[in-house]
């Protein structure tokens, strides 16, 4: 079969084995796989993963031994957890030490023809949720799973670091408490989608070092933004952004860490320690409440669309994934 395989570099190969229907698995053919700033940082090293990339999809399953799960639309978890140790047993299972994680770590992605995913994580798609929504329920979920660790009260400040696919996700996840929220970003004509939902949007270029108290207007919105936050959320998934989300949160503030990439951290922990800030790492989330969300409208992801490409054309896809919003691969 077909398959976008990294092996030291990223390549399409025709002659890939297909998967083998093992107990308690499914084998599914997707529709839409989503290209995702891990997935790019793999090709640079992160994780040491060599493998088919891609954990967002929506497919169908083709085969499976519980038949009731065969013809389904599905979207799926991407940790397959062993299910019998202490960390899955008090109900951690993301972070069984035992665990594969789909396109990312000891398990081949949905960047095929045909992948195979553990029955435990399948999460049936709703008729009226469409492909192009369903496909963003893996970052959706990862977005909501902010709202699981931390509470947020509607009288909190936060700030979104980072205009990408995920920081666009989390601004309109995080506004459904009813705080204020302003995404931080350097891409000027993504503030459309944000003003129509009552999200500010400030250029990451106004906020200056020793700058706490100024303030910045967003067009069209009855909001002034000094440049200390409550919360506020690195997805930039790069160095520089951490550093700069850093800067914006108050003492005794939260910074949440949604970024994985390849490379280092010069974050100032002493600094951190003395404003006694809390850092909060973040990873994946709840794919029920996403599916809720898509299917009542709560979540524009339209506009998150910048393109679509076959997955023959993999490879394109990737080199205009750099930069853009969501670009889609379909099968």
């Amino acid at each position: 079969m077909q398959a976008l395989l990294f092996d030291g570099q990223l390549r399409l190969v025709h002659d890939y084995p297909e998967p083998s229907a093992l107990p308690g698995e499914a084998i599914i053919r997707p529709h839409l796989i989503g290209i995702c700033n891990t997935d790019i940082e793999i090709t640079r090293g992160y994780k040491g993963f060599k493998g088919v990339l891609g954990h967002e999809f929506v497919g169908t399953v083709v085969a499976c031994q519980n038949t009731s799960w065969v013809g389904r639309r599905v979207v799926g978890e991407i940790n397959a957890a062993c299910g019998g140790c202490t960390t899955c047993l008090r109900g951690d299972a993301s972070h069984c030490p035992e665990r594969t994680t789909l396109g990312i770590k000891g398990r081949d992605g949905a960047m095929a023809e045909l992948f195979s995913l553990p029955v435990a994580c399948l999460h049936a798609v709703p008729d009226d949720v469409p492909d192009a929504a369903a496909v963003f329920t893996e970052p959706l979920a990862a977005a909501l799973e902010i709202l699981e660790q931390s509470h947020l009260r509607p009288t909190d400040r936060v700030a979104i670091v980072g205009d990408g696919k995920l920081g666009l996700l989390c601004a309109q996840a995080l506004r459904l408490p009813g705080c204020e929220v302003v995404v931080v970003g350097r891409h000027a004509e993504r503030g459309e989608l944000l003003h129509a939902q009552g999200i500010a949007m400030m250029p990451a270029e106004a906020i200056r070092p020793g700058a706490a108290v100024d303030q910045f207007r967003s067009p069209g919105l009855p909001i002034a933004w000094s440049q200390s936050f409550d919360v506020v959320v690195d997805c930039t998934g790069q160095p520089g952004g951490l550093a700069l989300a850093r800067r914006l949160v108050r003492p005794r503030g939260r910074l949440i860490l949604k970024s994985t990439f390849a490379g280092d951290s010069t974050l100032d922990l002493s600094a951190v320690a003395v404003d006694e800030v809390r850092l909060i790492g973040s990873r994946c989330g709840p794919f029920a409440p996403a599916l809720r969300l898509l299917a009542r409208g709560l979540i524009a992801t339209e506009p998150l669309i910048a393109g679509r490409f076959a997955l023959r054309d993999g490879q394109n896809a990737f080199r205009a994934a750099a930069g853009q919003l969501k670009i889609l691969l379909e099968v």
